[in-house]
């Protein structure tokens, strides 16, 4: 059930057997969440760290006027709230922007771990800091890219991300975001990025047709968005 978060942390270093049998044995308890529906609501004290085992889910907030601005996107394999462990209490919201498939781990059980797996503990620890590393290259793509290189680079961070968990298909991946949420994800109008994506659709870089994104220049397209995947850490090493 867990495998898209064994390949996750194994891409980064080696997991022993017995670290994949703690979180196994702490990854129980399942459910199943609508496309819409909250999975982890703003406000909350979750007693759990919820990860993703299949579908898409993002982070948000709500503005007063009614706005949403979406901060991050999960895929299978990412612990969607993690950081809950020590915070507690929840300052955004998570949803599923899919059918989404969730399991959950006790902070009881979490709080073990980090008492007696050290090794496990800096690779939980490790998946926080590649959010906060996701963040920062999101913010800089905010500021400073033009939407078009903006929306170059989510693509090709998602491509990488869903490789390392085997959600690929060849060059192409699902992309089960409707445009409205594509735009509350880069801050704009859909007009805006309606015009965007029929600028990049011209250069032939990608396609984004029955909710999948097939990649059709990676190369132009890493050029455009500045891609270095080095901020996802994806090299195995000691940790």
């Amino acid at each position: 059930m867990i495998e898209a978060l064994l390949l996750n942390l194994g891409s980064r270093d080696v997991l022993s057997a017995e670290e994949e049998n703690r979180l196994r044995s702490i990854l129980v308890k399942d459910r199943h969440f609508a496309a819409g529906e909250d999975i982890v609501a703003e406000g909350s004290r979750p007693p759990y760290s919820t990860l993703l085992l299949d579908g898409f889910a993002a982070r948000y907030k709500v503005m007063a006027d009614g706005s949403r601005q979406i901060t991050a996107l999960h895929v299978a394999g990412d612990f969607v709230d993690l950081h809950a462990f020590p915070l507690r209490k929840m300052d955004h919201g998570i949803v599923a922007l899919s059918a989404c498939h969730v399991a959950f781990a006790d902070h009881g059980d979490l709080r073990a771990i980090t008492e007696r797996m050290p090794h496990l503990t800096r690779l939980l620890w490790l998946d926080t800091l590649i959010d906060g590393a996701i963040h920062r290259e999101w913010i800089v793509a905010m500021g400073r890219r033009s939407k078009r290189a903006q929306i170059a680079h989510l693509v090709c961070e998602l491509f990488v991300r869903l490789q390392v968990v085997k959600r690929t298909r060849g060059e192409s991946f699902q992309f089960p975001l409707t445009q409205i949420e594509m735009a509350d994800v880069l801050g704009i109008s859909v007009v805006h990025l309606n015009k965007t994506l029929q600028a990049l659709r011209r250069e032939g870089v990608f396609t984004w047709e029955n909710r999948t994104i097939t990649i059709v220049d990676w190369e132009r397209l890493q050029e455009i968005a500045e891609f270095d995947p080095a901020y996802l850490s994806i090299h195995k090493e000691p940790r």
